[in-house]
């Protein structure tokens, strides 16, 4: 039975999430504050978050971005404000998607069963190798080397990386990268894309790769190009 984390400082909200969750199937474990959040979530190991952004102790951005240091578990985030500085924040965090009170358990659960069958769904690709030039990406042990040396990613970047790569010279817009690696039912922001870009960069541009780069086209999105 899939176990899924729920942390919350709402005792009323925690029940209906709860119970929401265990309808659709799941084991649940619940938490009040931050700083439970993230001793539940060593403890347990769910395989779903839900997360809110005010809580004691320690807020939902500071535990995503916990959890993202060693986990690529999917974490939705739950806030009773909408800003967009939020939304990119945790976005670019690592939350996977960022749900706006009030909401609807329902929609809730659609959400988590969406990501949950993307999961299913890439693991039970079979095991490729990519090259293209320097650049090695295994998805059979999710590993990627440039020249010898190895770039730690996480299984959305080297989803992301692998795409890219394997339509080198191709523009993939924002939409539709979301449909390649999130599914054509998720609900979230296309900005998603942007900020796992950006971490996906940022780790790439620390070994030299003269060869090769993955460009932004403007107004339509990425491109993984081989240079001259």
């Amino acid at each position: 039975m899939s176990m899924m984390l729920i942390a919350d400082d709402s005792p009323q909200l925690l029940n209906i999430l709860s119970s929401a969750a265990r309808k659709e199937g799941f084991e649940t474990v619940l938490a009040q504050d931050g700083q439970q959040a993230l001793e539940e979530f060593y403890a347990k190991k769910p395989q779903v978050v839900l997360l809110d952004v005010m809580m004691p102790k320690l807020d939902g951005f500071q535990v995503c971005r916990e959890i993202r240091r060693q986990s690529d578990v999917p974490v939705i985030m739950v806030t009773a404000r909408g800003e967009d500085f939020e939304k990119i924040m945790g976005l670019d965090i690592g939350a996977d998607d960022y749900i706006v009170k009030p909401f609807s358990p329902g929609e809730v659960m659609a959400r988590v069963r969406a990501v949950l069958r993307r999961i299913e769904k890439g693991a039970g690709e079979p095991g490729k190798i990519l090259s293209v030039e320097n650049l090695v990406i295994n998805l059979e042990n999710y590993s990627v080397m440039v020249g010898d040396k190895p770039i730690l990613l996480t299984k959305r970047e080297t989803d992301m990386l692998w795409t890219l790569a394997g339509g080198r010279n191709r523009a993939y817009t924002r939409e539709m990268l979301l449909d390649l690696l999130w599914g054509y039912d998720y609900y979230g922001d296309p900005r998603t894309v942007d900020s796992h870009m950006k971490r996906l960069r940022a780790k790439l541009e620390e070994i030299p790769h003269p060869t090769w780069e993955i460009r932004t086209i403007r107004n339509v999105g990425y491109k993984f190009e081989v240079l001259p």
